[in-house]
């Protein structure tokens, strides 16, 4: 009891010596924003000068100092604004600073014991100033180690290829915009279809992304991470722009600002924006790719505490496509395997046709999705903040695939028809507190969500190539629930930060009337030390798990219902000298199970899986003008407890890499050559079929005045032969007697060139 006592005595002693330190310190408050748009900047750099102090602006522009002086010497700054220093008296108000836009500098990179974890905010930073992107694809290119394929046309969502993961269309990353999720649950073509084409690229303000099981906001599909674009709350201009180029393509888009430079003053923003895509392609057969896709966005700072944002969208595509060919189609004397699985020479195709020719043309889809967004963010006072997000997706998908073509049905061909409709409702809540302790920050976080999907008539059947109904392979209607909550707690003292959350998720899985559901509570764990302003250093960790489809749930083919997913990074933020920024990890990632979706839709048993790589990210400026970039990622994806040489995963990426240069002149020509390679990897787990490795390099230049632009775009500038998809495919063409286990493969864009003219008002 006595000790008890003491303890108590000598914990009350600390406590007020703490408070009375601190009561001491003056407490500098401020907003960074934007002086053209008014609204607030992210992760700004405030440094106190003399006291050494420094700290970064939270997602609402603000920021908090606890300094020895009534009277301090600020500096702020941010890549692609001017830096400024200003004098500031403590009056226990907040101050207002603007920031103008400027040059970029890679000095302005700050390496901060304060940026919460974020690792790759600089680079998403940097290369989004740098780069100029006019598609969802340029802006999915630009995270480091992620690749993209199509494969059955330009409507479908890309193949992704991850952190050695053949990520499907989405399985394995957690993909959302404005928090919205895009990842589509339980979809008939495969888990997660994360279809972002209804994003139009100039309303991107920031992404962001990270690596691994690791953010307690993020549950399901984030195995090999996530992937998150935030929408501009005000445009600084109006813009028109036109682009064409070869293979008739054509591209309008525009974005119009509604209210007034007062209205804007005032904290009240609204503005649309609306794109109309055609292409043909570089196919023989003609894709006839049509997007038409609509944005509008409104925000209002109701009061000083309540700012709300209401966001409407929608898209529809329709396309044609080639699909994939096998490789025998092409070209005599290639490599196939016969009916006992052994090697053989294929004689020359029956009818053979060229890589950009077609075998089936019925493929083909449409699909279209309106979202709608609601937002409430407010400031409860006393370092309280609130956010608040619902959400509805409408969505329609209808696809017609042949991958086999003669192999399962030699009379009417393997014609495969997917469709489904599907609504989806949602809320996400979050709310934060900031506490300061002289020399330290905790703050703490606890979020709620729930996501509710239902679609109707889920189907895959085999058809006819006149799409007359064979038989029905699955059709259902699919009701699935994800409700989610978490805690989140940070620490931030003096050179270190800690991390530590955990979140529990319930799912309720419907299927022809049937229920199954499960929890699963993920723990993870982060820390972080700042050596000194040139060195950083973190370790993640943490639990996640696997996401799977309704239809597999409840046919319970032997898998785990959520199979559970351990990682592990730890890495480095360095600046050696102040223009080179290096961020690199060594990484390891362990699933108890995974599940594969093939073309079809179908899912393929997997078993216990295990990857291990290196992440090597690289930005230097070289001149005021000029700027390189490099990004290495190499993975070891295996079968867990295989045998040396054994255990492949098909398609999994081992060695990617992409860099370039870009420049950025004062006279407003700016642009960039840049590469993107990927390393030859196993076709198949046993790698007796190997899908192609490429190298493609592309070229942009632009000269950008105040009210116009104009540009070049040059795709597979040395025209190279690709596949931009490979796969192992069991087929069988007409003349042929028998089913053949091949590679077959969607070849990539020959060189392309367009051009685009752009206005600003």
């Amino acid at each position: 009891m006595h000790l008890l006592k003491k303890a108590l005595f000598t914990a009350m002693l600390f406590f007020t010596a703490l408070s009375f330190a601190y009561a001491q310190k003056k407490i500098f408050k401020g907003r960074v924003i934007d002086e053209l748009t008014r609204q607030p900047v992210e992760y700004a750099g405030v440094n106190s000068g003399i006291s050494g102090k420094t700290t970064v602006t939270d997602r609402s522009g603000n920021f908090q100092l606890a300094l020895p002086s009534d009277t301090a010497l600020l500096q702020i700054s941010y890549i692609g604004y001017a830096t400024q220093t200003i004098k500031v008296i403590n009056t226990n108000k907040r101050i207002i600073i603007v920031l103008k836009r400027g040059a970029i500098d890679l000095k302005e990179v700050v390496i901060s014991p304060n940026l919460d974890n974020n690792s790759f905010h600089t680079l998403s930073s940097l290369d989004l100033n740098l780069r100029p992107v006019n598609s969802s694809q340029d802006l999915m290119r630009l995270v480091p180690g992620l690749f993209i394929a199509q494969h059955m046309g330009g409507g479908k969502a890309e193949q992704i290829f991850v952190r050695g993961f053949d990520a499907d269309h989405g399985t394995d990353l957690n993909v959302s915009v404005d928090g919205m999720p895009v990842n589509m649950v339980s979809h008939i073509h495969g888990q997660g279809y994360a279809d972002l084409h209804f994003m139009i690229p100039e309303t991107i303000a920031t992404y962001d992304f990270g690596k691994g099981p690791y953010y307690t906001d993020k549950g399901n599909f984030t195995t090999a991470g996530y992937l998150n674009y935030t929408t501009k709350d005000a445009l600084d201009k109006s813009m028109i722009s036109v682009e064409g180029g070869q293979f008739h393509t054509f591209r309008v888009a525009g974005l119009i600002d509604l209210l007034s430079s007062k209205a804007k003053q005032n904290g009240e923003n609204a503005y649309i924006a609306g794109e109309y895509n055609y292409t043909d392609g570089p196919f023989t057969f003609a894709e006839h790719y049509k997007r038409f896709n609509l944005f509008g966005k409104y925000t209002r700072q109701l009061n000083t505490n309540n700012k709300i944002s209401f966001i409407a969208s929608a898209f529809s595509t329709t396309w044609r496509a080639s699909g994939e060919i096998p490789e025998r189609a092409v070209a005599a004397g290639t490599t196939a395997v016969d009916a006992n699985g052994k090697p053989y020479i294929v004689p020359e195709a029956p009818n053979p046709i060229g890589r950009f020719g077609t075998i089936d043309s019925a493929q083909g889809g449409k699909t279209s999705r309106i979202n709608i967004i609601a937002k409430l963010h407010t400031d409860l006072k006393n370092n309280w903040l609130m956010e608040n997000e619902a959400y509805y997706t409408h969505y329609n998908f209808l696809l017609n695939v042949n991958n086999s073509f003669f192999a399962n049905d030699s009379i009417n061909g393997g014609e495969q028809q997917q469709k489904e409709s599907r609504d989806m409702v949602g809320y996400n809540g979050k709310i934060t507190k900031k506490s300061y302790l002289d020399n330290a920050v905790l703050t703490s976080s606890a979020g709620i969500g729930t996501r509710y999907d239902m679609t109707y008539g889920s189907e895959r059947s085999n058809v006819t190539e006149q799409y007359q109904f064979l038989n029905d392979v699955v059709l259902g209607d699919i009701r699935e629930n994800n409700t989610n909550v978490y805690i989140d707690e940070t620490l931030q003292s003096g050179n270190w930060l800690f991390n530590a959350g955990s979140r529990l998720d319930y799912f309720n899985f419907n299927f022809h009337d049937t229920t199954k559901t499960k929890v699963i509570v993920s723990p993870k764990i982060n820390i972080q030390y700042t050596a000194n302003d040139q060195i950083q250093f973190y370790l993640k960790a943490g639990k996640g798990f696997h996401s799977n489809n309704a239809i597999t749930v409840i046919g319970n083919n032997n898998f785990e219902t959520l199979p559970a997913a351990y990682g592990a990074d730890l890495g480095l933020n360095w600046k050696p000298i102040p223009h080179l920024y290096i961020n690199a990890a060594l990484w390891y990632l362990y699933l108890q199970q995974e599940f594969v979706y093939s073309d079809d839709g179908n899912i393929v048993p997997g078993g216990k899986t295990e990857r291990e790589g290196i992440d090597f990210s690289a930005r230097y400026q070289l001149t005021k003008w000029l700027f390189a970039d490099l990004n290495v990622n190499l993975a070891r994806p295996r079968l867990a407890d295989s045998l040396a040489g054994h255990g492949y995963l098909a398609l999994a990426p081992t060695f990617t890499s992409t860099g370039g240069l870009d420049f950025k002149l004062d006279n407003g020509i700016n642009g960039g050559i840049s590469y993107r390679y990927m390393h030859s990897r196993p076709g198949n787990n046993t790698n007796t079929l190997t899908a192609d490795g490429y190298f493609v390099t592309d070229f942009k230049i632009s000269y950008t005045q105040k009210k116009y632009e104009i540009g070049l775009t040059i795709e597979n500038l040395l025209n190279r032969k690709w596949n931009e998809f490979e796969a192992e495919q069991v087929s069988q063409l007409k003349g042929e007697t028998a089913p053949v286990d091949q590679m077959s493969f969607t070849p990539g864009t020959s060189f392309f060139a367009k051009l685009r003219v752009a206005v600003f008002f």
